[in-house]
């Protein structure tokens, strides 16, 4: 608001301007008895608004209300810093301001939810909000009870419907959480129950080769060939696919040339290492003929269990990011309102999200790793980006690019998350954000992901969220303002 709006002065309202019959030519009150105009234009007034004046505010008293007789109004929600227009018309007979005054009279105080202000010069029909509600509730009782139930209806099922979608979103992460940790969870218990068995062999391979009485400095030779193999398999060069195949032949033939038992057991392990013909030969080279064969297998032994472990390492490394994933994600052992850096909560979303996300879904990140800290409730914007991303993934059907970007516009930290999908169809486009308005099929969506999503960002951290869309290239960006409220 500019300092010459602010010094706009609204004219006074003027009792007994209007009569009952120019009352009756309002849709309001087309159908009301000459004894009710009567009442009504015996207890409302008149008042002028010059072009550029609020009439009301957002958060001040619900005092009157008002009815558009002539000019053009706009209404508005404060959004941080910003005030964001919701609606403008020039509709004669159009009412705002005290709406809710029919309610019961339970001593609740309320305020107006928007403000208004007049576009050009503007008169209105108002009505004090005590003497509005009168009228209504004795009037139309009916009427009245009807709009109550259907005015609680709505938040009592809002709420319930809610905290339900909110129990299966959670119900649906834990499932998914659970299938990630399960994969790593097999195979490091796979991995132990072959390393098992092969520590075994080789406890049983180290008494053959004692029971052979090899000689002191051949048992020093293969120890540290052991190490010498070890330390070459792990700087060996990756191999593709079919590169191992080839080499698992090569390393088999050799060995069959040499006579060594069990090659085709013992060529995959040597060609998973990334070992190759010339490096058996150097082995053939410092031991005893004799032990080329037992050398052999307890080599292959060391470098299967040498990749045991490293396989158990990773799948413990794995199971331990997940939990660290859905600890962030969670934010269980951290206050609920902290500085936080925006990356860390998309990470975490995306490694919870990602049975969801699945193969076909090519997940693009474009972090501005500049953006400074911001203060916010995270597992409140988890739950946003949950939504956003969860919405994302399934207008692509599961095959397409998600991109997530980051990036600072003026004060705000601005989080974008776009899909590849047809796009939202502009009729469709004003409602996403309605409570209960989806587009899904019954039982695959309450829709409530996005106003949810809109009541976090806008009323609980002061920002906003906004929608576009055409073919191939959807985006909701979250801003986010960079720095606390004064109030906070």
């Amino acid at each position: 608001m500019t300092d010459d709006v602010a010094q706009v002065r609204l004219e006074p309202c003027e009792p007994g301007r209007l009569t009952p019959d120019e009352l009756k030519t309002l849709f309001l009150f087309e159908n009301l008895s000459p004894e009710q105009l009567a009442w009504i234009a015996e207890h409302g007034c008149t008042m002028r608004a010059p072009a550029g004046s609020y009439v009301l505010r957002e958060g001040e008293p619900a005092d009157s209300f008002f009815v558009l007789l002539s000019g053009t109004i706009a209404l508005s929600r404060r959004v941080g810093q910003d005030d964001v227009e919701t609606n403008r018309t020039e509709q004669r007979g159009s009412y705002m301001g005290a709406t809710q005054a029919y309610l019961r009279d339970d001593g609740v105080p309320r305020t107006y939810q928007a403000s208004m202000r007049a576009l050009d010069d503007s008169e209105f029909f108002v009505l004090a909000a005590a003497d509005f509600g009168w009228l209504m509730r004795t009037w139309f009782p009916m009427a009245i009870h009807l709009l109550e139930g259907l005015t609680f209806g709505i938040r009592n099922s809002q709420a319930v419907v809610g905290e339900r979608q909110r129990l299966a979103a959670l119900g649906a992460l834990s499932a998914g959480l659970m299938h990630e940790l399960n994969n790593p969870a097999a195979a490091a218990s796979r991995a132990a129950g072959v390393l098992r068995q092969r520590v075994a062999a080789m406890r049983h391979k180290l008494g053959m080769l004692a029971a052979g009485k090899v000689p002191p400095a051949q048992l020093d030779a293969l120890v540290d060939l052991q190490e010498e193999v070890i330390e070459k398999a792990a700087k060996a060069p990756k191999l593709t696919a079919m590169q191992t195949a080839d080499l698992e032949d090569e390393l088999a033939d050799w060995m069959e040339s040499r006579k060594i038992t069990g090659s085709w057991d013992l060529a995959p392990v040597f060609a998973q290492a990334g070992l190759n013909v010339e490096c058996l030969q150097d082995i053939a080279d410092k031991v005893d003929p004799g032990l080329v064969d037992q050398a052999a297998h307890w080599l292959g032994y060391a470098l299967e269990t040498e990749q045991l472990m490293s396989d158990i390492e990773d799948a413990t490394s794995r199971v331990s990011n997940l939990v660290a994933a859905a600890k962030q994600y969670s934010q269980t052992d951290r206050a609920a309102h902290q500085w936080i850096d925006v990356h860390t909560g998309l990470d975490s979303t995306l490694v919870m999200l990602t049975h969801k996300i699945g193969d076909g879904v090519t997940v693009v990140k474009d972090y501005d790793r500049s953006l400074p800290q911001i203060p916010a409730h995270p597992a409140e914007l988890n739950q946003v980006w949950t939504n956003l991303i969860d919405n994302a993934v399934q207008a692509m059907n599961g095959a397409g690019t998600l991109t997530i970007k980051t990036f600072k516009e003026d004060d705000h930290a601005v989080v974008s998350v776009g899909d590849s999908g047809p796009g939202v169809p502009p009729e469709l486009r004003k409602r996403v954000f309605e409570p209960f308005f989806t587009t899904k099929a019954v039982g695959e969506g309450t829709g409530l992901g996005l106003d949810i999503s809109y009541r976090i960002v806008v009323n609980r951290h002061g920002g906003d969220i906004t929608l576009t869309s055409k073919p191939g290239d959807t985006r909701f960006e979250v801003r986010l303002p960079l720095t606390e409220p004064p109030s906070a």
